[in-house]
C-alpha cells in the first residue's frame, strides 16, 4: 500500500538512449542513488538485455525487473523497473560506433515515453543521449529530441531551454544552418521565445523573472553598424514584451550577456541561436579533467517549452569515444530528474 508521499511522487519515463554510446550506463549509475526515489517514481524506457549489460559496465549493484505495461513497475530501490522494448539485434550494438540498429532502439524509446505521457500513463519524461546520425540510419529523419517531440505531440510552439543552477537559456533557433538561423531572426519569433521562457521560469519557481535578450550581431549591431536585425526585429519584440508587462532587457551584447546572468544579473537568458547559447551555458558547467582525459562534470539540463507534456534531457551526447568504459558522470541525468520534478510540482 502506498503512503501519501508515494502518491505524490511524479512518474517519469526515463529513456537510456542510444546504447552505443553511454547513455544506459549513466542510467545505470543514476537509478543507484537513492535520491532519486525520494523525488518520483522512475521508470526506464529501453531494452532490459541492454541494461544489464549497463550494469556490468557501471559496476553498480542493481538488479532488472522486465516490464510490458506502467502497471507493473514497483519502483523499489535496488531494482531498476525497465519497460522493456524487444527491438532489433542488440547483440549486434558496438559501442562507439554508428548503426541503424542502435538508433531505432533509442528512437522507439523516446516514441513510448512520448505516448505514456500523452496517455496519462506518466507524469513526465526524461531523455538520455540519442546520435541524429543513427536515428536517421534507421528511417526516422529527425534533427533532434526537441523536433520529435514536437512532431509527435503536435506542438507549433516550442523551444530549447538550457538550465543549471545558475544559467538560463533558451533559443530562437537550434538545430538549422547558421545562414537560416540569422534568417529566423524575426519579431514575432523572438516575443514567442521571451513568453516560453518567461512561462518557463515561472514553472520551476521564479515568480518574476528578469529576462536578457542578446543581440545577433557583434556589440549587438552598434546602432546598426554590423547589421540591421536588432533595430528591425529584436529591439520592436523587446519593446512589445515590456509592454505586456514582462521584464525584459535588451539587446544586450552576446559577449557579455551570459557572464552577467551568470553573475545573477539575469534569471533567464534569450539566445539568437544554437551556438550563441550552448557554447556558454557549456563552458560554465562541463568540467574536462586532464588527469583522467574525460569529463569530470557535464552538468546541464535540456528542458523542451511549449509541450504538453513534461520533458527534460541531459545537454550532451552520446559521448562515443568513452562509451562501454564506465566512466561517464550520470550528473546531468540526475539533474535532468530533478528538473523534470521541479516542473511537475
Amino acid at each position: 500500500m502506498l503512503n501519501n508521499q508515494d502518491q505524490i511522487k511524479p512518474v517519469l519515463a526515463i529513456t537510456m538512449g542510444d546504447p552505443a554510446g553511454i547513455g544506459p550506463e549513466i542510467a545505470a549509475k543514476a537509478f543507484s542513488y537513492s535520491t532519486i526515489y525520494q523525488q518520483c517514481k522512475p521508470l526506464l524506457i529501453g531494452n532490459a538485455e541492454i541494461i544489464k549489460k549497463a550494469i556490468e559496465i557501471a559496476k553498480v549493484d542493481l538488479k532488472v525487473r522486465a516490464i510490458s505495461d506502467v502497471s507493473e513497475a514497483q519502483y523499489e530501490e535496488g531494482t531498476i523497473d525497465v519497460y522493456d522494448l524487444e527491438l532489433g539485434n542488440p547483440e549486434s550494438i558496438k559501442f562507439g560506433e554508428v548503426s541503424a540498429i542502435a538508433g531505432d532502439i533509442a528512437f522507439r524509446s523516446v516514441r513510448k515515453a512520448i505516448e505514456l505521457a500523452m496517455e496519462g500513463k506518466v507524469d513526465g519524461t526524461v531523455t538520455g543521449p540519442i546520435h541524429k546520425g543513427a536515428i536517421n540510419a534507421a528511417g526516422h529523419h529527425f534533427s533532434g529530441h526537441t523536433e520529435i517531440y514536437a512532431h509527435y505531440t503536435n506542438t507549433p510552439k516550442y523551444a530549447m531551454l538550457l538550465a543549471d543552477e545558475q544559467l538560463k537559456v533558451i533559443h530562437v533557433s537550434t538545430h538549422v544552418s547558421l545562414r537560416e538561423a540569422c534568417d529566423r531572426v524575426k519579431k514575432d519569433r523572438v516575443i514567442e521565445v521571451i513568453q516560453l521562457l518567461n512561462d518557463g521560469l515561472q514553472r520551476i519557481g521564479i515568480q518574476n523573472p528578469k529576462i536578457g535578450v542578446a543581440g545577433l550581431n557583434p556589440h549587438s549591431s552598434d546602432g546598426g553598424l554590423f547589421g540591421y536585425e536588432e533595430e528591425k526585429e529584436i529591439i520592436p519584440a523587446i519593446q512589445e514584451a515590456v509592454k505586456s508587462g514582462l521584464n525584459v532587457e535588451g539587446p544586450v551584447p552576446p559577449d557579455a550577456l551570459y557572464a552577467l546572468a551568470n553573475g545573477g544579473k539575469y534569471d533567464g537568458c534569450v539566445a539568437m541561436y544554437h551556438d550563441q547559447g550552448h557554447i556558454p551555458f557549456k563552458v560554465v558547467g562541463f568540467i574536462w579533467d586532464p588527469e583522467t582525459k574525460a569529463m569530470k562534470s557535464v552538468k546541464g539540463v535540456n528542458i523542451t517549452l511549449g509541450l504538453p507534456i513534461i520533458r527534460t534531457s541531459v545537454d550532451h551526447g552520446t559521448a562515443f569515444e568513452i562509451a562501454g568504459k564506465g566512466i561517464a558522470s550520470c550528473d546531468a541525468l540526475l539533474f535532468a530528474i530533478e528538473y523534470a520534478v521541479k516542473l511537475h510540482r
